[in-house]
């Protein structure tokens, strides 16, 4: 609050709306601790909070705002990839695990778990096949 109380200072003194700079002076703080200061007491926005209206139909907040990663279609997907490997041994899913969530060669897995790099392709080609079977 020290913030808004220099900041409405400053603004009856000059006229003005002060800057940061100006805040973070008079208070003898960091310019950071200005900004953060502010962004603390500002009020939350609602998603339906029109932002513009052409007397058809107002677009909002939401509108406007996008989400590529947390789609309900890639949500999905996540579940019925869980529920598949659930159907794998561990091995398998140790082997899928090391090559596409770790990015290991079939090498470098072959050498990790113990058995040849036909036995880890023919492992993962499997394991692959299973789990289309259930998606």
């Amino acid at each position: 609050y020290r913030v808004l109380q220099a900041r409405e200072r400053l603004m009856a003194e000059n006229q003005k709306e002060p800057t940061v700079e100006e805040i973070a002076k008079v208070l003898d703080i960091p310019r950071e601790e200005v900004v953060f200061a502010m962004d603390a007491i500002v009020d939350p926005v609602s998603l339906y909070e029109p932002i513009y209206d052409s007397g058809g139909d107002a677009i909002c907040v939401m509108d406007q705002v996008s989400d590529t990663k947390n789609t309900d279609e890639r949500w999905t997907e996540r579940i019925a990839l869980k529920d598949a490997m659930k159907l794998l041994d561990p091995r398998e899913r140790r082997i899928l695990s090391l090559r596409f969530y770790e990015g290991k060669t079939q090498m470098e897995v072959s050498a990790e778990v113990g058995i040849s790099q036909a036995q880890v392709s023919r492992l993962e080609k499997g394991a692959i096949n299973t789990i289309r079977k259930h998606l």
